[in-house]
């Protein structure tokens, strides 16, 4: 898990309206720790003032000192917009100490009103803090530009975002012989000619932003860098993320780990309300033992500090991909059959469990009049499919699941199934298209399963009516006083409850309460139901859970750990998505951009998990046990 905490002291640099030339804003704060010191540079904005015929907030550099990185003092101005290429202000710095000296990038503005050409990188170089040398950078548009803090393989590097105001900006990396090239015009020329081959490649959407944050930090694994990440900038709400990437300590241009998702949003009071309200930017960190000291700008108003436990950070930025489900190279493993009118039109949403030394499949399957009914598949491998019966083993029975609109959907959808004793319970979604969906439950002997005489007992609405209640299922053990655990779907909130017996009568129905609720940080942020039943493992319940998201409206995939004793505590959740579209057969379909699991099983330690894609097709996708669950304890 990662350990991540902000400053109580929150935030540590404020304006202070005795100075004119940071009295609106002291933000974007960039940090290097030298003799015991922490010296602080830091963007800061005055009041309206004059620039030629023009009125407006100038920004420059501050800096200030601290012993402890959380109380800083002594504040000067130390870099002013003077010559012509910066003088409509000097922005968001970041300095790093290299052989001896002090670099501090920074955004020059050369026009105004602002455009791309007039936005370039400049540097400031010193010794002390107060003679300082200037040179104009790039002569392109960029932004965010941080030097490493040694050389790598003999060069000396360098991270900058291009494009920052021509979209779709790129974090590149530049290598340089001496520290002349930094600034020298021939030399970005020649690599801007060809920048593309100096991307880092960090994946990021087309409605969305990126830049560089804080200059990178060297640990023992690479180069932690972090970034901004701005989703929907080009179709806000944008909502200001925080993430981070991993770089090989010998060509940074390789990622070797990342975190997909922002493990820091705005969400507290200063980051939510300020001069440009709901933004955090990264700008600065150090290492102290084993704690980063991380430093950001929040609302382009303050100065904030967080604390990160560096092991964790490090830990979760390289087992991103070891934890992530791997699909199998021949899904669709299930897909619609035209000849069989119930499954014409879709076939997804599979439940499954593990008898015999098979993998026994039950998935929602619907004609083209949008009827669901249930159809079985059988693997004796758990990737493909040995067996697929031509009818449907079960089928709307009851007023409950018929059919009241024409054409509209209705019928039995998206199974769960869990074995307790000799009994197989299935929940699924009652739904006759008009009155909203509930859980339904019914059950068959294990004898008659397995010998697929469906001779299932008659259904029973077990959510109250009049709610919109889906994903239930029942845990695969009862407590030790013989309670019945279930899980369910109500709002946007997994719920939990416990009942005496599986009567549900005298007007009993699911209800309990909220085991888990949608986060703002990992993007499982408007809803989230449950995958399959629990599993049971030596360190919890482990429960895959799909979350959608408010961004983009995507399902993704995601796990939870639930204590043994008490399920209602939860011990993890995964940060990041283990699975998410991105197959054709997943993003586009009836409903675009799904992967919805209804089922799992484990053979020989390894996680089989059966899925629906884009509510079409069923896919199969897998992982090691113990892979899943080091990313969880």
């Amino acid at each position: 898990m990662l350990a991540i905490k902000r400053s109580l002291e929150n935030p540590i640099l404020i304006p202070l309206r005795s100075n004119v030339w940071e009295a609106e804003a002291t933000f974007n704060p960039s940090v290097v720790k030298t003799n015991g010191l922490v010296n602080m540079v830091y963007r800061a904005v005055s009041q309206r003032q004059k620039v030629g015929d023009t009125e407006l907030e100038i920004s420059s550099i501050g800096h200030a000192i601290s012993s402890d990185g959380i109380h800083f003092e002594e504040r000067t101005q130390l870099i002013k917009p003077e010559l012509d290429w910066e003088k409509f202000g000097c922005e968001d710095p970041r300095i790093t100490a290299f052989e001896g000296n002090y670099f501090i990038f920074y955004t020059a503005l050369s026009n105004y009103p602002f455009e791309a050409k007039g936005i370039k990188v400049a540097v400031a170089v010193t010794k002390d803090f107060n003679a300082i040398e200037k040179h104009l950078v790039t002569p392109f548009n960029a932004k965010a530009m941080a030097l490493f803090p040694e050389r790598i393989n003999g060069k000396i590097a360098a991270l900058l975002t291009v494009h920052t105001d021509m979209p779709p900006a790129k974090i590149c990396l530049a290598l340089f012989d001496t520290v002349e090239d930094i600034w020298r015009e021939s030399y970005w020329q020649k690599w801007y000619a060809s920048f593309e081959d100096h991307i880092v490649a960090i994946e990021q959407g087309e409605r969305d932003h990126i830049e560089l944050g804080a200059p990178p930090l060297k640990t023992d694994k690479g180069w932690l860098v972090f970034y901004s990440y701005i989703y929907n900038y080009f179709s806000p709400p944008a909502v200001f993320g925080i993430q981070a990437v991993l770089l090989d300590h010998s060509n940074p241009k390789n990622i070797i780990g990342e975190v997909k998702r922002p493990f820091l949003i705005p969400d507290e009071e200063y980051e939510r309300y300020g001069r440009i309200p709901h933004i955090i930017f990264p700008s600065g960190a150090f290492i102290k033992r084993n704690l980063i000291y991380f430093y950001y700008g929040a609302t382009d108003t303050t100065s904030c500090l967080a604390t990160i436990d560096l092991k964790s950070l490090i830990d979760q930025l390289i087992s991103v991909k070891r934890r992530q489900l791997n699909r199998f190279e021949e899904n669709p493993i299930i897909q619609p059959f035209r000849e069989h009118s119930w499954e014409a039109q879709a076939t997804f949403n599979p439940a499954a469990i593990y008898e015999g030394g098979k993998v026994h499949i039950l998935y929602r399957a619907m004609s083209m009049d949008n009827t669901s009914v249930m159809g079985y598949a059988l693997s004796s491998d758990g990737i493909h499919i040995t067996e697929r019966l031509s009818d449907p083993v079960y089928v709307p029975r009851e007023d409950f699941e018929m059919k009241l609109t024409p054409g509209g959907n209705s019928g039995c959808e998206d199974p769960r199934l869990t074995r307790i004793g000799d009994t197989i319970y299935m929940c699924y979604t009652a739904f006759d298209g008009r009155n909203p969906p509930r859980v339904a439950l019914t059950s068959i002997t294990l004898t008659d399963f397995l010998n697929k005489q469906w001779g299932w007992s008659r259904p029973r609405l077990i959510s109250p009516p009049g709610t919109d209640d889906k994903d239930a299922a029942l845990f695969p053990k009862t407590t030790p006083g013989g309670r019945y655990v279930f899980l369910h779907r109500l709002g946007m909130s997994i719920w939990i409850d416990f009942v005496d017996d599986l009567l549900f009568t005298n007007g009993k129905f699911l209800q309990g309460e909220i085991l888990m609720n949608p986060r703002q940080t990992a993007w499982d942020s408007s809803r989230i139901g449950i995958a399959g039943p629990p599993i049971e493992t030596k360190e919890g319940w482990l429960l895959l859970y799909h979350g959608v998201s408010k961004r983009t409206k995507h399902y993704h995939v995601r796990a939870a750990l639930l204590d043994l004793n008490d399920p209602r505590k939860i011990l993890a959740r995964t940060h990041d998505p283990i699975l998410e579209p991105k197959m054709p057969y997943e993003k586009a379909g009836i409903v675009s951009n799904v992967v919805f699991p209804c089922g799992a099983v484990i053979i020989k330690n390894e996680l089989f998990v059966y899925y629906g894609g884009a509510d079409k097709v069923v896919g199969v996708a897998t992982i090691k046990m113990n892979d899943l669950l080091s990313s969880l304890v």
